[in-house]
């Protein structure tokens, strides 16, 4: 098996479930006893949260790039960034090393053209649901992603921040969400790309009027596939 790097700490969190999610996935897959063979970098998150804050992404594009840097240095193959926001800096984090980044979106992406999904609304960060480096890579597998609702930027964007991120998991935080996929659907949207990987804590993937594309899961199995590939 191939030795994956992960930028993890963004949030604890996440790095939690990207590491059970991988290795149950090398279980599944290969044999019973196996688990990853792995690296992981866990960041202090209040240094990219205060960079972050000041709308410094070039600070933001220098720590991932430097974790980057020490996880190959360390034997990494490959790597993954394990958070949807910090895709932002994806190409400067890619430019700094010699191992292959692989992309959430990327798939993301392949998930949804091989399930023949084309159309979906995109739910994660202000950064994720309003700008271009992720939406754009969807866009390029044939999807057509509904225009974000300044509501909904705000109501999800807040939850994640205040609540999901901080360890608090609500009631009022999962109505919430119920509400915004609801009203998707009437929108028209035909699947909802679950790009945050907190925001599964409020959001039961399997029970939900419209199909759910989990970023975290669909990158975790990419993840166990590279993995396997070098066996």
């Amino acid at each position: 098996m191939r030795k994956l790097g992960l930028i993890g700490g963004m949030s604890w969190i996440s790095t939690r479930a990207y590491y059970e999610r991988i290795n149950r996935e090398i279980q599944r897959k290969g044999h019973p006893m196996s688990s990853a063979p792995m690296l992981i970098e866990s960041l202090d998150y209040s240094l990219i949260a205060e960079a972050k804050q000041a709308d410094d992404w070039d600070r933001i594009a220098a720590l991932l790039v430097d974790s980057a840097r020490r996880l190959e240095s360390a034997g990494a193959e490959g790597l993954v960034i394990a958070a949807n926001t910090m895709h932002k800096v994806y190409d400067r984090v890619a430019e700094g090393i010699s191992i292959p980044v692989l992309h959430i979106a990327d798939s993301v992406g392949e998930a949804m053209r091989a399930a023949g999904c084309d159309n979906a609304a995109l739910l994660g960060t202000r950064f994720i649901m309003t700008e271009g480096f992720y939406r754009q890579r969807l866009v390029s597998y044939g999807v057509d992603l509904l225009p974000p609702d300044p509501g909904d930027v705000e109501l999800v964007d807040g939850i994640i921040y205040k609540e999901l991120m901080l360890g608090r998991v609500t009631r009022s935080a999962e109505r919430a969400l119920k509400t915004v996929i609801t009203n998707k659907d009437k929108e028209g949207a035909k699947a909802i790309v679950l790009a945050c990987t907190e925001l599964e804590l409020v959001v039961d993937t399997d029970a939900n009027v419209l199909p759910v594309f989990d970023s975290t899961d669909i990158h975790c199995r990419t993840a166990a596939d590279w993995i396997l590939a070098g066996g």
